[in-house]
Formats: C-alpha cells, sequence, structure tokens
C-alpha cells in the first residue's frame, strides 16, 4: 500500500490532522499491521488535496498554528474502493525479534529468555488494546479484520509460552568457552 492509499482509509474512518494519522499506525486500529512516517503522510495529504481527494480545512488554536484537518471527498473514496480492489502483495514479516530468535544460538539463553517475555508481554498488551475497540458497530470485514488480528497476535504469545522449553535444550555460547566464544562462531 502507498502512503496516499493508507492516508484515505485513515481518512475513511473520520477526519484528522496528519498527526492523528501517524497516530492511527502508532497506537491505533492500524497499529499492527502498518508503519508509516510524517515523512511520507504530509506530502501524501498534499498530493491527496491537489487531486482532489481529500480537503484540507484550517482551524484556529489558541496560541498555536492553525491544525490542518483533511477530510475524504467523494472522489477520495471512489479511489480508495479501487485501489481495495487490487491484489494485494503477500504479507511480509519484518521482525527484530524473529531474527534474533533465529539466531540466538549466538546470545547467552537469559538474555533471550528476557526477550521472548518481553515479546509474550507485547502480544498481551496488543491483545489488550485490540479488545479495548468497540467493534460491535464494525462492517463485518472490519470485525474480521480485528479477529483475525486477534488470533493471531493470541496464538503467537501461546505458542512463545508452549515452546521456550525448547531453549533448555540449547547450549548458550556463555556455556561453553564465554561470551567471546559467540563472537568466535
Amino acid at each position: 500500500m502507498d502512503a496516499r492509499t493508507l492516508c484515505l482509509g485513515v481518512l475513511q474512518l473520520g477526519d484528522a490532522s496528519g498527526y492523528e494519522i501517524k497516530k492511527v499506525f502508532e497506537e491505533g486500529v492500524l497499529s499492527h499491521i502498518y508503519e508509516t512516517s510524517f515523512g511520507s503522510i504530509y506530502p501524501a495529504l498534499n498530493r491527496l488535496v491537489e487531486d482532489g481527494l481529500a480537503i484540507c480545512t484550517e482551524m484556529p488554536q489558541d496560541k498555536r498554528p492553525d491544525k490542518k484537518v483533511y477530510s475524504i471527498t467523494p472522489a477520495g473514496r471512489a479511489a480508495l474502493a479501487a485501489a481495495l480492489q487490487q491484489v494485494p502483495a503477500p504479507d511480509r514479516i519484518r521482525s527484530d525479534f524473529l531474527f534474533i530468535l533465529m539466531f540466538g544460538h549466538l546470545v547467552p539463553r537469559p538474555h533471550l529468555e528476557r526477550l521472548i517475555d518481553q515479546r509474550i508481554n507485547w502480544y498481551r498488551d496488543t491483545l489488550a488494546r485490540i479488545d479495548k475497540c468497540d467493534t460491535a458497530n464494525w462492517s463485518a470485514s472490519a470485525q474480521l479484520f480485528a479477529g483475525l488480528g486477534r488470533t493471531v497476535f493470541t496464538a503467537a504469545a501461546e505458542y512463545l509460552e508452549q515452546n521456550r522449553h525448547l531453549l533448555e535444550q540449547q547450549e548458550s555460547p556463555t556455556d561453553r568457552n564465554g561470551p567471546a566464544a559467540a563472537v568466535a562462531e
């Protein structure tokens, strides 16, 4: 998805400033599936306005610059609907945690165990955020989205909890010849 489509999607949920759009990807309903930056959001919003897919209204604020609030137009809704009909790219998972786990035999086991604990807690915190969403009035497809997210994060947390014992079978690099052995391998 390009930044324009992502912004249109958020604006479909309601009017928003660039900052509020960023928050949706940091803490909101889309935070566990997409990341985007201000460096992508603001040029995309400017282009959406230029193309008539969104409008910008400046709202005065006390002792602060005017707040720019963006709204999707009917043409923007049509563009979003067209973009959503494209075949999506395969899902790609970018995960520092999974990379570390792949090469976990090179780090001390206590460090790896802490990372697993932290990841389980992160999954549980994410699940709590998902559960706070009132999905009762969401469309069926949005409810499917929330349910799939809940299922994936629940399964990941449960998998780590139920299979962390596999680390007990793995010799830690510090178990062999001290920390330098991990670097030398």
